[in-house]
């Protein structure tokens, strides 16, 4: 009983990471790319303000749930709940290392100063964001093949 639990809500954890950064990937992005660099950066601080806290709780429980149920769990389904842990890890390294590292230099901007010799961080974030939402995209997918296992 407490591991169906446990499933549903990594699963769900699992859905909401991988929901979010598709949205992301698929509508807030390319509107960004389209700004004039003083819009974006102003836009990227604005809709930041509730992703920094909120998504590393989501993507790390969503995480630790799938730990607890590779150790729970039966053969198949652990093996596919551990493969979710690591694809949700590969989630948090690439925004910990890769994208918050951008954020915070796109927060500390003027928008209204925008210095003329500015290099454009949009490309180099948007390459690791499509990784680390196919990785969660792979994520949700394992998970909900474990659930329908366990």
């Amino acid at each position: 009983m407490i591991t169906d639990l446990l499933a549903v809500a990594a699963l769900v954890g699992s859905g909401v990471v991988a929901g979010v950064l598709f949205a992301v990937a698929l509508s807030v992005l390319p509107a960004l790319l389209a700004m004039p660099a003083d819009r974006y950066v102003y836009t990227h601080q604005l809709v930041g303000r509730r992703w920094d806290p909120t998504m590393p709780i989501i993507v790390l429980t969503s995480m630790v749930l799938d730990i607890v149920l590779a150790v729970l769990t039966r053969a198949e389904p652990a093996a596919l709940f551990a493969t979710a842990a690591v694809l949700l890890l590969g989630v948090s390294v690439v925004s910990h290392f890769c994208n918050v590292p951008i954020n915070r230099v796109v927060k500390a901007l003027d928008p209204d100063e925008v210095p003329p010799d500015w290099r454009d961080p949009r490309p180099l974030w948007r390459r690791w964001h499509l990784l680390r939402t196919a990785l969660a995209l792979l994520g949700v997918t394992v998970n909900a093949v474990a659930v329908v296992l366990a």
